[in-house]
């Protein structure tokens, strides 16, 4: 069964959206399901920082 997913609306600067687009089609992605692959490897990233954080002196 595909997860469920839900409709939301955002604003997004004009450059952000013309970048997003090009990298879409050059994955051969939609808009939306580029944005949601992006949006969960920076959360992975997150979530595996909070797990290793690193020491600063």
């Amino acid at each position: 069964m595909k997860p469920l997913k839900q409709k939301i609306s955002i604003t997004l600067d004009e450059d952000v959206i013309q970048k997003l687009k090009s990298l879409a089609d050059g994955c051969d992605r939609s808009l939306s399901q580029y944005i949601n692959l992006v949006l969960k490897e920076h959360l992975s990233r997150l979530d595996a920082e909070k797990e290793s954080p690193t020491e600063t002196l």
